[in-house]
């Protein structure tokens, strides 16, 4: 359960922003999605290597 302390005077919209921030980085709506099928562990690993490979490629060509 997220608690998030207002402060005399704090616009709720503020409070609301914050709240939004803590339960975005808290996951729990990418673990949900994520769960909704099984994803091979070989999935996994190849896509992540996929990606890895990409990100290299652009770091190498932002050198250049």
């Amino acid at each position: 359960m997220l608690i998030i302390p207002i402060k005399d005077g704090e616009n709720i919209d503020r409070a609301l922003k914050r709240y939004k921030r803590k339960f975005d980085k808290t996951g729990v709506v990418r673990q949900l999605r994520s769960r909704q099928a099984f994803i091979k562990p070989s999935v996994v690993k190849r896509a992540q290597v996929q990606k890895a490979a990409y990100v290299q490629g652009l770091r190498e060509s932002m050198e250049n």
